[in-house]
Order: structure tokens, then C-alpha cells, then sequence
């Protein structure tokens, strides 16, 4: 150790001296120093971006080439052939949002790609003639908008999916198992530019956000993919969803509520994956749990409150409705669970949360009460569907 910090103060005297002597008469040594670290840091920055955009391009070659692989064994195995007289093309454009798109520049090759995908598939079917992922040539483009290709890729392995039997393709990918890898380092970086964006939402809201968001929910909810998404992901899709719980808590601009309603509509896509929804209705009872204390403590001392932030938490009662009431749909009541520190927490304090609250907050205690009446009623038909022999 001692060998190396002398190497180190060696090397640091050598470069002062060098400097010293090679800098100019008209700069002293410390602005002449400041102008070579300006240079060194601009340097870096140009390296950085050359990284960035060949790292880029190397993603898109990794996904050009799994998808062709996935096809070519669809196709030699005939399902695919099969599968596309029995099926009619699917358009996936999103009907989620009409206002027109902005903050992601998309051309319209590329926004039409997507949902003539099945098309594409049925007049042109055969290995050579596979409609490719677009590769971006130009630097600037893929810094401009570098979650196209990721969005795109993974519309393509979906639309291969509608048009294979999943037997099938678990196997490509079980055979492809390192390829499979592109596949969730896709998500990662797709969630990484979604997490980016619903830090700070804007109007217009983009078609491409609430496109990506479904994309993902379908993903996830696909039996054949979600491990291989969950391994890596995980981390990043909880960040995620606290990302679009902050989203709406955390705004308190006056003309806020178009921009909370495409969030929470985003949050309810995202938990129309049932691998997904409890853990987001758990969180959104954590914070509905943890702001009934607050006003009953502000109820108790007289104390004024944030009146934003009341606003904003109807919109994540409005997520738990829609969220329970799909649970209830889809018969899946009974796996909410609980057993959930948060939901036990819920049902505990509820009647006494009404009583105490009900006259300062009435709003409040009517949408406790209605989402009371969703987890009771999912408790009670748990116990039915536990004690049926």
C-alpha cells in the first residue's frame, strides 16, 4: 500500500511539473490546468456518446437476431404456418389516450410497423422475407429516441407469440437460453426510459407511453417469458411502480388532473397483470393506510393539511376499485392474500377510521367504506373457496 501512494504523489508531481512547463505565458498554471481538464472532459463525453450508440446497435443486432431465430424454428416446425389461416390480424394501437403524440419522435414507418406486424406475418411468412427490426443507422436518432427499438422488438416477440403455440416457443426459448437474455435486458432498459418519463409527466401525453405500459403488462403476464423478465427485472419494476405511485401523489400543479388521469390509467395497466397486482395494491393500501393516520392526527390537533395531496389520493382509490374489481372478474379473489400486512391493516382500522373521520372528511371515510366492501367481500369468498372439501 505504502508502494503504491508513492507511486501515486510520483505521478501527480510529474504531471504538475509537465504542466508547469509546457503551459503557455499568457495562462498561469491553474487556468492552463482548468483548460486541459475541460478537454479531457469533452473528450470523455464524445467517447461516452460513441459507447452509447454502439452499445445501442449492438441491442437491436441481439434482438434482429433472436427474433429471426425464433421465427426460423416457428417456421420449421410448421406451427406457425398453421396458425396464421386460423388467425386475423390484431391492430395494437392503443385506444388509451386520443390527444396527439409528443416527446418521442417517432416517423410514421415506425408507428405503423408495429400494428400491421400481423400483416407483415401473413403475406410474408417465409425465414428470408421476416419483416426486420428497424436498425437505426444515424447516432442521433438512437439518442433521440432510444426506446423505440426496444418497443418495437418486444411488439415483435409478442406478435410471434399470438401466431405460435407457446408449447413451442418456450422451447426456442429454452434452446436460445443466452439469446433469451435480450429479452429482459429489453425490459431493463425500456423500464429505465419509462421510470425517466413518469418522473415528471407532461401534456400532450404520448400514445407511446401508454403503448409501452401495456407492452409491458403483456409481457409479464405471458407464462413463457416472465421468468426470464423477472430474474432481472424485478428490482426495476417495483421502482417502477412507486415511480407512477409518486407520480400522482407527488403533484400539486393546478391544472394537474389530465396528467394524473393518464397515470393512473398507466398504473392500472400495469396491474392488469395479475403477477403484478398485488404487490401494487399493496402499495397503494400502504399509502392510503399511512395518510388515514395523518388525518386522523390533523383531525385530533385542528391542524391544517395539504389539500393537493388529499385530491391526489382519490386517484389511487379509484386504481384500488379498478384493480379489485378485476380480481373479482377474473376469479382470482382469493390470491390476493391476506395474509398482507397492509390489507390486514386496512380491514383492522376500517370501521374505526370511518367513525373518527367521517364528520371532518366525509369524501374520504365513502371511499374507504366502498374499498372496505371490495377486501371484505374477497375475505368472505376466500374462506367459502378454503372451506369447501
Amino acid at each position: 500500500m505504502d508502494v503504491q501512494k508513492w507511486y501515486l504523489r510520483t505521478s501527480k508531481l510529474a504531471l504538475a511539473l509537465a504542466i508547469i512547463r509546457s503551459k503557455p505565458a499568457d495562462k498561469s498554471s491553474r487556468e492552463y490546468t482548468e483548460h486541459l481538464a475541460m478537454l479531457l472532459s469533452e473528450e470523455e463525453s464524445k467517447w461516452r456518446s460513441k459507447v452509447e450508440v454502439l452499445e445501442a446497435e449492438v441491442m437491436q443486432l441481439r434482438q434482429k437476431l433472436l427474433v429471426g431465430r425464433l421465427c426460423s424454428g416457428s417456421l420449421k416446425s410448421g406451427n406457425l404456418s398453421s396458425q396464421l389461416e386460423a388467425q386475423e390480424p390484431k391492430s395494437s394501437e392503443s385506444t388509451l389516450t386520443s390527444m396527439e403524440d409528443s416527446g418521442c419522435d417517432l416517423s410514421n414507418e415506425q408507428r405503423t410497423e408495429s400494428s400491421d406486424l400481423s400483416q407483415h406475418f401473413v403475406e410474408s411468412w417465409t425465414p428470408t422475407h421476416f419483416p426486420p427490426l428497424p436498425l437505426v443507422k444515424r447516432p442521433c436518432a438512437i439518442l433521440q429516441n432510444p426506446l423505440s427499438s426496444h418497443m418495437q422488438f418486444l411488439q415483435y416477440l409478442l406478435e410471434l407469440k399470438n401466431l405460435t403455440e407457446s408449447g413451442n416457443l418456450k422451447r426456442d426459448l429454452t434452446h436460445f437460453e443466452k439469446d433469451s437474455s435480450t429479452v429482459s435486458d429489453s425490459v431493463f432498459q425500456l423500464l429505465d426510459g419509462l421510470i425517466t418519463f413518469y418522473r415528471n409527466p407532461k401534456l400532450p401525453f404520448s400514445r407511446f407511453w401508454t403503448e409501452a405500459v401495456g407492452t409491458l403488462a403483456s409481457l409479464i403476464s405471458d407464462c413463457n417469458l416472465s421468468s426470464h423478465i423477472l430474474k432481472k427485472c424485478s428490482k426495476k419494476l417495483e421502482e417502477f411502480e412507486k415511480t407512477l405511485l409518486h407520480a400522482i401523489l407527488g403533484n400539486n400543479h393546478i391544472n394537474r388532473f389530465q396528467v394524473q388521469h393518464y397515470v393512473s390509467q398507466s398504473l392500472v395497466t400495469l396491474g392488469s397483470c395479475s403477477l403484478l397486482r398485488k404487490s401494487i395494491i399493496s402499495l397503494l393500501l400502504s399509502e392510503v393506510n399511512g395518510f388515514a393516520d395523518d388525518l386522523g392526527a390533523i383531525n385530533q390537533e385542528q391542524a391544517s393539511y395539504d389539500v393537493s395531496r388529499y385530491e391526489n389520493i382519490f386517484y389511487l382509490f379509484w386504481v384500488l376499485e379498478q384493480l379489485l374489481q378485476k380480481e373479482t372478474k377474473e376469479g382470482n379473489i382469493s390470491s390476493i392474500g391476506h395474509d398482507d400486512q397492509e390489507i390486514k391493516k386496512f380491514l383492522q382500522n376500517h370501521d374505526e377510521t370511518i367513525f373518527q373521520l367521517s364528520d371532518a372528511f366525509p369524501l374520504f371515510t365513502i371511499y374507504l367504506w366502498r374499498v372496505g366492501i371490495l377486501l371484505n367481500s374477497a375475505q368472505i369468498e376466500s374462506l367459502k373457496n378454503n372451506s369447501i372439501p
